[in-house]
């Protein structure tokens, strides 16, 4: 009696299992998954500005996956770009998202090579820029693949992602480090912004930032404010907030809204006028370089899953991906 039990006990999760695979859509499935090496550098934020290339040369991974409807001798591709904590639930649904849609995802990693798993609770382990040069490197590597058509490469960047890819928009970046990068849009999700970077109103569109309306963790109004300002040269722009919605709302496996969770200790430069003189990050209150110990950086952020504010976007990035995707070169 007492070996059947045991038997039962090893033998019940993987009927479990088994049982999920089973009710798993099989446009949920990728046709095929390389996981694909490219080089970036480690370095700091003033050597990211001043296009410094003598940092720590490090070889990222990333995971591309190929859907089953994919079609055509070359197909679009989305990089995904994950935030502070690594790849989360929420990229993974968006991976499965695009893929049911006919196009390939490239998510990159940009913390195990680097012996990280989150910089949640001290942004300092990684320069903020690390992650904008991970995302110009994993383009050049997926420019390059037979299968990916180079000319319909979207980018995705979550949180601290978000702030990566919008960065990688300046075409002051993008000649110093990738002179040869382009993409067909750029979606921020609830990004971080700084109150002046040198260049940041030369941008090449369209750039779509997500932010909601109960977002502390995120510095909302200024990501608002530089959009505004991108709008209004005649910029390909746009910022949409959502009710209700926090940081990572569209995180599956967070707390419905409108009720929010507390990410203790992790920070937050919300409160922190930053901006670039003379290639550094400065507090412009302390006139002094910025850093994570500095008094304006708050903790405890919340955030929440709104899964209106989920599909609304989905909407209309699909919609964008449509236009700039699926139809180019068609």
């Amino acid at each position: 009696m007492k070996r059947s039990i045991k038997i039962m006990a090893l033998v019940a999760p993987l009927l479990a299992c088994a049982a999920a695979r089973a009710q798993t859509p099989l446009e949920d499935l990728a046709a095929r998954v390389e996981i694909r090496p490219f080089q970036s550098l480690t370095l700091s934020d003033g050597q990211f500005l001043k296009g410094d290339a003598a940092g720590q040369p490090v070889t990222l991974g990333g995971a591309l996956r190929f859907p089953q409807t994919a079609t055509g001798a070359k197909i679009p591709a989305v990089i995904l770009v994950h935030g502070s904590g690594g790849v989360s639930p929420g990229v993974d649904a968006w991976q499965f998202a695009l893929n049911r849609a006919g196009i390939a995802t490239f998510v990159i990693d940009s913390f195990s090579s680097r012996g990280l798993t989150s910089v949640s609770t001290n942004q300092a382990l990684l320069g903020r820029f690390n992650m904008t040069l991970d995302t110009f490197r994993a383009w050049e590597t997926l420019a390059k693949h037979p299968r990916i058509d180079p000319e319909r490469i979207a980018i995705i960047g979550y949180s601290r992602g978000g702030s990566a890819v919008i960065y990688s928009t300046l075409r002051r970046f993008q000649k110093q480090w990738s002179p040869d990068f382009r993409v067909a849009a750029t979606i921020a999700m609830y990004p971080s912004c700084f109150d002046h970077i040198d260049g940041d109103e030369d941008v090449v569109g369209p750039i779509r930032e997500y932010h909601g309306d109960l977002d502390d963790y995120a510095s909302t109004q200024k990501c608002k404010a530089w959009i505004g300002r991108l709008k209004n040269a005649g910029k390909d722009v746009a910022s949409t907030e959502y009710k209700d919605a926090a940081h990572s709302f569209d995180m599956p496996t967070g707390v419905p809204a409108p009720a929010t969770s507390v990410n203790k200790g992790s920070q937050s430069q919300r409160d922190c006028a930053v901006v670039e003189k003379a290639g550094e990050l400065v507090n412009e209150a302390t006139g002094l370089p910025f850093t994570y110990k500095d008094a304006c950086v708050a903790l405890d952020p919340h955030s929440n899953y709104n899964a209106v504010a989920t599909e609304k976007t989905r909407a209309e990035v699909f919609a964008l991906f449509g236009e700039k995707l699926t139809m180019a070169g068609k």
